[in-house]
């Protein structure tokens, strides 16, 4: 694991450097999106409305390397909530040291915490290099996602 790392939740004074990690997050998956959006979800992820999303970022002298978003809601199978790990980054110089595992073991130590029997969450099948991660920490599942068309 990288020396000296600290997983964290995030706060206000985290937004410049959130902010450059989530549109490098989404630039992956070729995606872009307007300030407002940004806004808005950084104002969620710091709310209070257990609805709402959560983060964790990770930090490294001083400098975040790693970020995650994660929900709690409701499932129709399930009595209580599940956790759903919407969003995981670690800043190129960082992957391969031990980030990603850390910030998912937080998600499923808040989720244990909070006693949600599971944690779930999505890759593209591109993404290679991180579901040899999720290989090692999670099973892969049968489920096929699809959007309305």
């Amino acid at each position: 694991m990288a020396k000296d790392l600290k997983i964290r939740p995030l706060t206000a004074e985290d937004k410049a450097q959130w902010a450059e990690m989530w549109r490098d997050y989404l630039a992956f998956y070729e995606t872009t999106l307007p300030d407002t959006i940004y806004e808005t979800t950084f104002e969620r992820l710091l709310g209070d409305d257990s609805q709402d999303f959560s983060g964790f970022v990770a930090e490294q002298d001083g400098k975040l390397v790693g970020l995650t978003h994660f929900l709690f809601h409701r499932h129709g199978w399930k009595v209580e909530n599940v956790c759903y790990l919407q969003d995981l980054f670690a800043r190129p110089e960082a992957r391969g040291t031990g980030v990603g595992r850390a910030l998912i073991q937080a998600v499923y130590d808040e989720a244990d915490r909070q006693g949600a029997p599971s944690v779930y969450w999505l890759t593209q099948d591109f993404n290679h290099t991180a579901r040899q991660l999720y290989d090692r920490i999670g099973t892969q599942t049968p489920f096929i996602k699809y959007d309305r068309a």
